[in-house]
C-alpha cells in the first residue's frame, strides 16, 4: 500500500502582526534567510518569534536582528546554539541597494513581517514601512471595531 504524503497544514512559519500594528507597510520583499541545521529543524516545529524583529544594513548585506529561534531540546549537543543571533538576509544587489536608499533617505524603517516556507526553502517577507504616531494607531483600531460590528449587525438583519 503506498503512503499518503502529509499535507502541510500551512507554509506560514511566523507572524509579525505588532510590525502591522506599528507601521504603515509601504512595499513588501521576499529575502532568503541564511540558517544553521539546528535552526531549520525548530522552523519545522514552530519555534520562531518575529516580535521585535528588523532588517539592518551594513557593508552592502542585509542582516535580521531580533529575530528568535527557539532550539529544540533535541539540539546536538556540540552544536552552539544561540536563539537571538543575527541572521544574514539573502538579496540581490538592486534590492539591497533600493532597501538602503529608501532606509536612508526617506525614512523607512525595514521590518521583518513574516518567515514562511517556499518548497524545502525558508523564506523572510520583510516590509519597507512608516511608523505610526499613536492617533494613528487609534484610528486602525477604531476602524477594525467599526468593521467588526457591521459584520455583526448585518448577520443579525438576515435572520
Amino acid at each position: 500500500m503506498a503512503k499518503k504524503k502529509k499535507a502541510p497544514a500551512s507554509n506560514t512559519i511566523a507572524l509579525n502582526k505588532k510590525a502591522k500594528h506599528d507601521y504603515f507597510i509601504e512595499e513588501k520583499f521576499e529575502a532568503g534567510l541564511e540558517l544553521q541545521g539546528w535552526e531549520v529543524k525548530s522552523c519545522r516545529e514552530g519555534k520562531a518569534q518575529l516580535t521585535d524583529s528588523y532588517v539592518l544594513f551594513k557593508d552592502g548585506q542585509a542582516w535580521l536582528l531580533g529575530a528568535r529561534i527557539q532550539p529544540l531540546i533535541s539540539a546536538s549537543t556540540h552544536y552552539v546554539t544561540e536563539p537571538d543571533r543575527t541572521r544574514r538576509l539573502l538579496l540581490n544587489r538592486k534590492e539591497i541597494a533600493k532597501l538602503m536608499a529608501s532606509v536612508e533617505q526617506k525614512g523607512y524603517t525595514c521590518v521583518c513581517t513574516a518567515l514562511y516556507w517556499k518548497k524545502h526553502l525558508i523564506k523572510c517577507e520583510i516590509a519597507l514601512a512608516k511608523g505610526k504616531a499613536l492617533h494613528d494607531k487609534r484610528d486602525t483600531e477604531k476602524e477594525r471595531d467599526w468593521n467588526r460590528e457591521k459584520q455583526r449587525l448585518m448577520r443579525h438583519d438576515h435572520r
